[in-house]
């Protein structure tokens, strides 16, 4: 039997959310983004032996994704795109956030919201960057002409982050 749990969040609530996401990215201020990402990292690796509620799991799976967008050397983001998903890998990663994640059953539930939340204000971003995973992934193992395949490579790298800044842009306004 499932259970469905509805929670709506009111402005209030998310503007809490985006000043605990900011107070993550202070407190780890003296971190470099290698250090967040290994935290990450580590947080991933030790969460995929252990046994999961679904909701944690799913979320598993999106905070991969995030990382993902920030080491991909093929998928350069500026400062300002890295700063969210970065936010958002630290706040995880602190265990002592609004939930402490040692608190069986619902620790990680406030890192499950934030993630969901990180993964909709970047959903341009996100979109953008598992279409070009896509595309690479669509292209040839081996090609007979390297650099027309990087060329072509860059190319559409270019063309989805120009759709992905338009579209970030017209969702501000």
């Amino acid at each position: 039997m499932t259970f469905k749990l509805t929670i709506e969040l009111s402005n209030r609530d998310l503007r809490h959310f985006r000043r605990e996401l900011k107070r993550a990215r202070e407190a780890v201020s003296i971190a470099d983004d290698d250090e967040i990402l290994a935290a990450a990292a580590d947080l991933v690796e030790s969460l995929r032996g252990a046994e999961l509620p679904d909701f944690i799991g799913e979320r598993l799976q999106k905070l991969q994704v995030l990382q993902a967008m920030l080491t991909d050397t093929a998928w350069p983001l500026t400062e300002a795109e890295r700063s969210p998903v970065l936010a958002a890998l630290a706040y995880v990663c602190d265990p002592e956030d609004i939930i402490p994640d040692d608190i069986p059953g619902i620790g990680m539930l406030d890192d499950a919201v934030m993630i969901e939340l990180v993964f909709r204000e970047l959903r341009h971003e996100i979109e953008a960057y598992e279409d070009f995973c896509a595309w690479r992934w669509s292209l040839p193992k081996r090609s007979r002409d390297a650099e027309a395949q990087a060329r072509r490579l860059e190319r559409r790298r270019d063309q989805l982050m120009t759709r992905m800044r338009r579209r970030r842009s017209a969702g501000k306004r």
